[in-house]
């Protein structure tokens, strides 16, 4: 029992309390590897949207969908390897200034 203790202190949680990570501390995000998308436009080879917005800083941004991304919010292409892995067709979201 002390094990599961220590585990569940470890991810910062005290007592059903969340607690700050020390230093020497990381937290962990697990990912299964399933179908993000199980049904929406499966006949195509990636579903894409795109958004056109007047008030952009950038002429394109990328926002994440496969909650994959190392840079989270904004999609760093990790979809590409979850939908080789999945067989999903996942993709982002893009916002195109106009």
């Amino acid at each position: 029992m002390a094990s599961l203790s220590n585990t569940v202190h470890a991810a910062g949680f005290s007592h059903g309390r969340p607690t700050p990570p020390s230093a020497n501390q990381r937290r962990m995000v697990v990912v299964r590897a399933e179908a993000i998308n199980p049904e929406i436009r499966k006949n195509e080879d990636k579903v894409v949207d795109s958004v056109i917005v007047s008030e952009l800083s950038k002429p394109l941004t990328a926002y994440c969908r496969c909650w994959r991304s190392g840079t989270f919010p904004l999609c760093d292409g990790g979809h590409v390897k979850h939908n080789k892995a999945t067989g999903d067709n996942v993709g982002p979201l893009l916002l195109k200034k106009q």
